[in-house]
């Protein structure tokens, strides 16, 4: 009989021609901070050399989160979710690949770049590693995806990788 009453409750509130409250909307600078990363790309080594994946970054859930799927032409595939926290006011991702487990990273925009850190991964010693990823868009529209990794905590850092993502339409 509870459940009945709170089911005729709502059914009623319904009925009463109260619209719902929209959602929150996702836009301005915070959430567009980004927005520079969205795009279909050819990603190669910053150094130069062969094409090692396409990239397609999207907009996705009512344009509050931006998803990455890589797709390496040798390796394993993966998937990244990024999304503005206004409650903390960073970014935060989620990277899941082709191997068990997932990496978190946190961080947002730095003087025009988005700046992510999170642990990834051991050296060769087995320590735990933290990566910085670092997001910036070039000259000629592309974006440099530099990567480096410390084992001392973030004290010291060592180059760990560096792509350059063209756009599909635009590579050569």
């Amino acid at each position: 009989m509870f459940s009945t009453s709170i089911a005729l409750m709502v059914a009623q509130a319904a009925s009463a021609g109260t619209p719902p409250s929209p959602p929150p909307s996702c836009e301005g600078a915070e959430y567009e901070a980004f927005d520079f990363w969205v795009g279909e790309w050819v990603v190669t080594p910053a150094a130069g050399g062969d094409a090692v994946a396409d990239s397609r970054i999207e907009k996705v859930s009512a344009g509050c989160a931006i998803r990455e799927t890589w797709m390496p032409y040798r390796g394993r595939h993966g998937t990244s979710l990024s999304a503005y926290d206004p409650a903390t006011g960073n970014w935060h991702q989620l990277w899941v690949g082709g191997t068990p487990g997932r990496v978190f990273f946190d961080g947002g925009p730095v003087e025009g770049k988005m700046v992510l850190t999170g642990y990834w991964g051991q050296d060769a010693a087995g320590n735990s590693q933290l990566v910085r990823m670092t997001y910036s868009v070039q000259g000629d529209g592309s974006v440099r995806q530099y990567g480096q990794a410390s084992s001392d905590h973030g004290r010291s850092w060592s180059d760990s990788f560096d792509f350059i993502y063209r756009r599909k339409d635009t590579a050569e």
